[in-house]
């Protein structure tokens, strides 16, 4: 005997009505979220794209010239942007691995169950806390070629005093000191994060087997912090290049005591603020936007091969 086949259930005109109020309800809600993606990132990003093509724009009056490639062709030909290239990738492939390492090793021991343990974390978190411009101005004294304490330290070690702010050729140094230490108590607790949910029987069924400390770092905790590491590394990588806030407190607002210290970003503000030169400073931040993207794809594609595998 076959089976009845059941009637389709009908929503009924309450039930309708009781979803369409909810619906609208959670809108209105979202509605302010909405209005402020839309004014806050929407609407500049167009603004961004759009005008990079304008040639000779005109801010106050929206005029402009013609439409071309004219601003990209003058930003890519011009010597101080292929110098903030220059600066900005040396900071990025150099901040990112080495804040990254020495974050695996300091969250490592900060996830150590031991006496006052919570002091040190609490140190090693102030710096997210802390403006960067305030803490660019201490770091700035502590450069100090004669009085610093960074030259103190080196010359217990018998190294003669560096000119870190007033050598043209030590800025860099400085800068990328700085910013390895700026961006550390982010990476940090995020990895500790990640150690703290890794799976305590892990280490012990390896204990057990006789493994090494070392052995267990590079065989467990390394790979079971892999998706971690590789979110780092783009959120890292996303931040330095951005480099611009710290470049302010150690130059008195300036790229470097010789102006030897372009940044890519510090390029924009300057062609936008200063230079008035929009649809320059516009070009300038779409080639930006497409190196970030294109390094961030490149990075997701190696890191799903590497968690994959």
């Amino acid at each position: 005997m076959k089976a009845e086949k059941k009637a389709p259930v009908v929503k009924s005109e309450v039930l309708k009505k009781r979803e369409r109020k909810e619906f609208l309800e959670a809108m209105l809600y979202l509605l302010p979220f909405f209005i402020g993606v839309v004014v806050f990132t929407l609407y500049p990003t167009f603004f961004v794209f759009t005008t990079a093509f304008k040639e000779g724009y005109k801010y106050l009056t929206g005029a402009f010239d013609s439409i071309g490639f004219a601003n990209f062709k003058y930003v890519l030909g011009d010597p101080y942007f292929e110098m903030a290239l220059k600066n900005t990738s040396i900071y990025v492939l150099t901040v990112v691995p080495i804040s990254l390492a020495l974050s695996i090793v300091i969250a490592t021991l900060l996830n150590q169950k031991l006496k006052g343990i919570a002091i040190f974390q609490t140190a090693y978190f102030l710096p997210m806390v802390t403006s960067v411009t305030a803490v660019g101005m201490a770091w700035k004294y502590m450069f100090h070629q004669n009085y610093g304490v960074i030259n103190y330290f080196l010359g217990l070690f018998g190294v003669s005093p560096i000119n870190w702010l007033g050598d043209p050729s030590k800025n860099i140094y400085a800068l990328i000191i700085f910013g390895i230490w700026n961006i550390m108590p982010f990476t940090i607790i995020l990895l500790l994060s990640g150690l703290q949910n890794i799976d305590p029987q892990y280490y012990t069924a390896a204990k057990v087997d006789g493994a090494k400390t070392v052995r267990i770092f590079f065989r467990i905790t390394i790979p079971l912090l892999a998706p971690t590491i590789g979110l780092l590394m783009i959120i890292n990588m996303i931040s330095t290049f951005k480099v611009y806030n710290e470049i302010f407190p150690f130059f008195s607002g300036n790229p470097g005591i010789a102006n030897n210290l372009y940044t890519v970003v510090y390029y924009i503000y300057k062609a936008f603020y200063v230079d008035w030169k929009f649809g320059r400073a516009c070009a300038a931040a779409v080639i930006l936007f497409l190196i970030i993207f294109v390094l961030t794809r490149i990075q997701l594609f190696i890191q799903k091969k590497w968690v994959n595998n």
